[in-house]
């Protein structure tokens, strides 16, 4: 299946509607979801027959798979009367993606796979400019079978392949991926379980919670075991479990053709800005049991946006941490990434935040990431929270990831960069790598890693604390600049 999704790449590098991975991934995942879609509706008609009933199809035959992707005939595909060129740009431009857009209207239920569909291809459009083109990428995508289990773990790995090659390809395409290792340590922490409900308020492609939904439904995923879950809790899996949002198109759609392809047919995730959202109206019911995140930081927020938290600032990241802290239930657990300045910085609003982040919720757990995370398309060095809204802070168990060696973009952050913590971090162990901080003893809620463990320990000071050590050292530099100056006086009155 990779050999073939590397052919695809290959062809669709040479089209002129095509231009880096951010495009060709957009391209192959709108034929690859048509045709998983094709195989699940055949595999749920076939059920339905054994079961002595009907099955309604979501397409219209006219356009279910085998009528205009590849036409078949004894078994093989019928060249002659199969749409090329031309024919099938036509085809596909003005019939297929008018249709399926159409989905998303106000009589469908949110929580079915037509209304999915629908959402997915409003913000889609075929790029593909050379009908021959898109006929050797339909005849490829043809021969993968997308009818069992496994055949669909393999699909969802090529997929997130895919993905993270776009995230690698840097620039803008960096909000699509966070490296797989690091969300699948966040997800072991905050441990998810069926019944919960479980929120990411800036989903990308959904790592997170396609990482809480592997967590819930596998017990092994390496050999595909899967966990014995009553038909409620499958229901409820599927269709009440995992909540996001998303405010760019093309990461909207990644995201919920993501979370489908993984085997959640009903995701409940919106295409909207997080943010634009008063937090201070938010009910105990509208809350979540786990918040799993990476938001985005390093942006800026207009005052009209800032009105909606009860502590202002222009900070997405400052912003984004008030919205998961009003959006946790009684109980509920958190892990999130933020950049390292949130922990260090005690200006007013990130005093503000942070101390009513430590006397609301307990900060059980901090996790200092290496400089190099989340290369190529940032260097900013970052940190994991762990806050669960179950009484105020005593103590935090910080740990520190050192790795052997830089990490590049061909030497990434891996599973193994996370051992030690897993092994640590629940029985609170002190190592050499982690130690413990109480409350009392932190001073305008600081709260960056500094471990006592180490001489080299970079010590974060507040602009007030620089300024004056520098007029200290400037003291200190005149007062040596004047015996220097006195020195060579009384050496000329000699001379």
């Amino acid at each position: 299946m990779e050999s073939k999704i590397n052919r695809i790449t290959d062809i669709l590098r040479r089209d002129d509607g095509i231009s880096g991975a951010m495009h060709y991934t957009e391209q192959i995942s709108w034929i690859l979801f048509l045709k998983f879609l094709n195989d699940l509706e055949e595999t749920k008609n076939d059920d339905a027959q054994l079961d002595g009933e009907i099955y309604n199809f979501v397409l219209d035959e006219k356009f279910r798979w085998g009528s205009w992707a590849v036409l078949k005939a004894n078994g093989k595909i019928d060249v002659i009367n199969s749409k090329s060129g031309e024919d099938l740009l036509e085809f596909v431009n003005k019939e297929l993606f008018p249709y399926l857009k159409s989905f998303k209207n106000i009589t469908e239920n949110p929580k079915s796979i037509k209304y999915k569909i629908g959402a997915i291809f409003e913000f889609l459009d075929n790029r593909i400019a050379n009908g021959h083109t898109l006929r050797e990428v339909l005849d490829i995508i043809d021969e993968m079978d997308f009818h069992n289990n496994s055949d669909l773990y393999q699909l969802s790995l090529i997929y997130e392949k895919l993905l993270k090659d776009m995230g690698s390809d840097g620039g803008n395409s960096g909000e699509f991926y966070t490296p797989r290792p690091l969300i699948k340590v966040i997800t072991e922490v905050v441990n998810p379980k069926i019944g919960d409900k479980i929120y990411d308020p800036a989903v990308g492609s959904c790592g997170f919670l396609i990482e809480a939904y592997n967590h819930i439904r596998y017990e092994n995923i390496e050999t595909n075991k899967q966990r014995e879950l009553s038909t409620e809790q499958l229901r409820f899996l599927s269709e009440d479990t995992f909540f996001g949002n998303e405010k760019t198109p093309l990461s909207y759609v990644m995201g919920v053709m993501n979370m489908i392809l993984h085997g959640v047919e009903s995701p409940n995730i919106s295409k909207t800005n997080t943010l634009t959202r008063d937090i201070r109206g938010l009910e105990e019911k509208d809350r979540y049991d786990c918040i799993l995140a990476n938001p985005p930081f390093g942006g800026k927020e207009k005052e009209q946006i800032q009105q909606n938290f009860p502590i202002k600032s222009n900070a997405t990241e400052l912003l984004f941490l008030q919205h998961m802290m009003n959006s946790l239930k009684l109980q509920g657990r958190c892990g999130v990434v933020i950049p390292e300045g949130v922990l260090f910085q005690t200006n007013n609003a990130f005093q503000s935040v942070k101390k009513d982040l430590c006397e609301r919720f307990n900060v059980h757990t901090i996790l200092s990431l290496p400089s190099g995370v989340f290369l190529p398309y940032s260097g900013v060095k970052t940190n994991v929270i762990f806050f669960d809204r179950n009484g105020s802070t005593s103590d935090i168990f910080y740990y520190e990831v050192n790795p052997s060696s830089k990490l590049t973009k061909n030497k990434p952050i891996n599973n193994s960069h996370f051992e030690e913590f897993l092994d640590v971090w629940k029985d609170r162990k002190i190592t050499d790598n982690s130690w413990i901080v109480n409350i009392n003893d932190i001073k305008d809620f600081d709260i960056s890693a500094k471990n006592p463990n180490r001489n080299d320990t970079i010590e974060h000071k507040s602009p007030i604390e620089l300024v004056e050590n520098i007029k200290l050292n400037n003291a200190e530099i005149n007062d040596l600049m004047d015996e220097i100056e006195a020195i060579l006086i009384g050496k000329d009155i000699n001379e």
